[in-house]
């Protein structure tokens, strides 16, 4: 039985750090059918020379991640396409679940949930929080779409750049198509985060989360802004007895980037 292709699009901006281990990561997925794509945002350093090494093909497409995303699909030959960041590693089962999902249990899209890694003390922080999300109903967001699907819902919203994964699940949601998820975590590497480090970069994404987001899906965003929805009392319970120094500082981080992000 021939295994369906799978289009994996990867989007960049001077993603060099991280790039290299995404890429091999893909390519060291135990499923065969795979084609590789990399939208690259105008890099200045050597983001398109690291790509150029693994891709099937390299674009060159801005202004932001939505548009690069949707464009990479377009340009895609898979009947599936997994849509994600250079600063992501796949597990090597990562596509050959997502394919059994849609495949046997009739799924359109599939959740791919995450656990940070990195260096020092705020990075094990972030991944702290990230711990929360798993299973969250209202914060995770699917990655891996049956491609017809993610076409005729017009892929992501290219008006955010915030957002964005947000208002596609909400839009596959009320649309009644299945969304399902596998079971081995992707890395997200946060590379070595400082304390303002992490609310100088929701800041940058704030005013278009606030302003579009807000208004196009008010009744999720008053959801996902919940901090009890985000961190349900029951896990707090669970997590705070065996992590206390990381709980508060967690407290501490979100608070600072919540300030940062009224001020843009």
């Amino acid at each position: 039985m021939n295994k369906p292709l799978v289009s994996v699009v990867i989007t960049t901006k001077n993603s060099s750090r991280t790039l290299k281990k995404c890429l091999e990561s893909i390519k060291k997925q135990n499923y065969e059918n795979i084609e590789l794509l990399v939208v690259d945002n105008n890099s200045t350093d050597n983001t398109k020379e690291i790509a150029q090494k693994y891709a099937d093909e390299v674009i060159n497409l801005g202004p932001e991640r939505s548009a690069q995303r949707n464009f990479g699909v377009k340009k895609s030959k898979g009947s599936y396409v997994l849509v994600h960041d250079s600063d992501i590693y796949f597990n090597p089962n990562s596509v050959k679940e997502c394919v059994e999902v849609c495949e046997k249990e009739g799924c359109d899209a599939v959740i791919l949930a995450e656990k940070s890694i990195g260096e020092g003390f705020w990075t094990k922080v972030k991944a702290f929080e990230r711990s929360f999300y798993v299973g969250n109903y209202y914060i995770e967001a699917p990655r891996f779409f049956d491609k017809e699907v993610f076409q005729k819902l017009g892929g992501y919203d290219e008006n955010l750049y915030a957002g964005e994964d947000w208002d596609l699940m909400v839009r596959l949601r009320e649309g009644g198509y299945k969304i399902g998820r596998i079971h081995s975590l992707l890395e997200h590497d946060e590379g070595r985060l400082s304390f303002f480090g992490s609310s100088k970069k929701k800041k940058y994404y704030s005013k278009n989360f606030f302003e579009v987001y807000a208004k196009k899906n008010p009744e999720y965003f008053k959801k996902q802004m919940s901090f009890f929805v985000r961190f349900p009392p029951k896990k707090i319970l669970q997590k705070a007895s065996v992590h206390p120094i990381l709980f508060l500082s967690m407290i501490l981080m979100k608070g600072v980037e919540y300030l940062e992000t009224k001020k843009s």
